[in-house]
């Protein structure tokens, strides 16, 4: 079933050859710079672009359930992996546009220090992003079991569907701390940790096309840039 809705998905983009409109999925996590890049993107080439952002889980099943989008922006490898794996159109496509950061945040100066003291009990409510879903909350539950916590601090836990909602718990006093991207945290203010490499496994954001539509190939093209990469780094990730 999954396959044959996913070759669906494919006849119908390449049926439409023809159009000026891409649809784009993005991980929550990059709304920002995804909405930069569609925009330098449609300024260059006179396309128009639909863009939706959610945890990379969620935009996987809509997938999977026939939304037509071309191009899948994942905060992952596992899930652009299968789709290309799956999808005639997707083979050859999938690489690493960006490679995120993990951050314990809050918008109160002085609460979080750079070695994430916190952690040791002098909060309410830690936010993170559902494990299930999302890969940034996948990383944040890693972090606090190498650090020997998880079990302490699950009673205090509340989850975000993606790591926009987890951003929006603790922006708004809902949690005191949370685990989100750095990339949402650049210029807001408040404190963080950057939370050392050691504790996570590395979060190679991958995008798979799922389209030989002129429009994704170009979208493509242009995401590998290095005017695309200049823009992907200035929001705190790495490149390759």
């Amino acid at each position: 079933m999954f396959l044959s809705t996913l070759f669906a998905i494919g006849s119908a983009c390449l049926q439409d050859g023809d159009s000026r409109e891409i649809r784009i999925a993005a991980a929550a996590n990059f709304k920002q710079p995804a909405a930069e890049l569609v925009r330098i993107f449609q300024e260059e080439t006179g396309r128009n672009v639909t863009l939706t952002t959610g945890s990379t889980g969620s935009l996987y099943a809509q997938i999977e359930n026939g939304a037509p989008f071309a191009v899948f922006l994942s905060a992952d490898s596992e899930r652009a992996e299968k789709l290309e794996s799956a999808m005639p159109a997707a083979s050859g496509t999938r690489f690493t546009y960006a490679v995120g950061k993990l951050v314990l945040w809050s918008p109160k100066k002085g609460m979080v220090d750079d070695l994430g003291t916190v952690l040791n009990g002098e909060f309410n409510k830690l936010a993170i992003a559902n494990p299930k879903l999302a890969p940034y909350g996948k990383a944040a539950e890693e972090v606090l079991r190498k650090m020997e916590i998880w079990d302490k601090v699950k009673g205090r836990i509340v989850r975000g569907e993606n790591v926009g909602q987890t951003f929006q718990f603790v922006s708004t006093g809902n949690a005191d701390i949370g685990f989100v991207s750095l990339s949402q945290v650049k210029g807001k203010g408040g404190s963080f940790w950057l939370v050392p490499q050691e504790l996570y496994t590395p979060i190679e954001q991958q995008a798979v096309f799922l389209s030989e539509d002129e429009g994704a190939i170009e979208f493509r093209d242009f995401l590998r840039s290095e005017r695309a990469k200049e823009v992907i780094r200035s929001y705190g990730y790495d490149t390759r």
